[in-house]
């Protein structure tokens, strides 16, 4: 007898925790917008690089206007992978001042790979057709950007 006891207690525990655990999946976890960019202008302004780098990913999937001007700092100033993840937030979120930054790093970025892929941004996001890449195979050639 003490054994069926045991057992249906045991049944009754593991239901009510699959119940428990059920009822919660349906919810959906709710956040403060505001309160997440402010989260994440605060990332950006880290020491740490990966966090840095995820904010900016991040704010320009948000769209967050307030973080143009601090991702065209970083697109100017940063280290190299730095500058890409600025130029492709940019590019996202899609303001005037922060897509002609890219625009400009497309063309006169220190570094070819952040010119390259400023260029597919700005080509992918902001204006589609405005950068053409003539490839060193084709051309027998070096690289080159044309501009329309």
């Amino acid at each position: 007898m003490k054994a069926l006891t045991r057992i249906f207690a045991l049944v009754a525990m593991l239901a009510a925790v699959t119940v428990s655990g059920v009822a919660s999946d349906d919810e959906k976890p709710s956040y403060d917008k505001n309160q997440a960019e402010m989260n994440l202008l605060v990332g950006l302004a880290s020491d740490n690089l990966g966090l840095r780098e995820s904010s900016a990913f991040m704010l320009g999937e948000i769209g967050s206007q307030k973080a143009v001007v601090p991702l065209m700092a970083m697109l100017h100033d940063g280290v190299e992978s730095s500058r890409v993840v600025a130029a492709l937030a940019l590019t996202r979120i899609g303001e005037a001042r922060g897509v002609y930054a890219v625009k400009q790093a497309a063309k006169f970025d220190s570094s070819p790979r952040v010119q390259k892929l400023a260029a597919w941004y700005y080509n992918q996001y902001a204006v589609p057709g405005s950068f053409e890449f003539i490839a060193k195979e084709e051309t027998g050639t070096t690289d080159e950007m044309a501009v329309r």
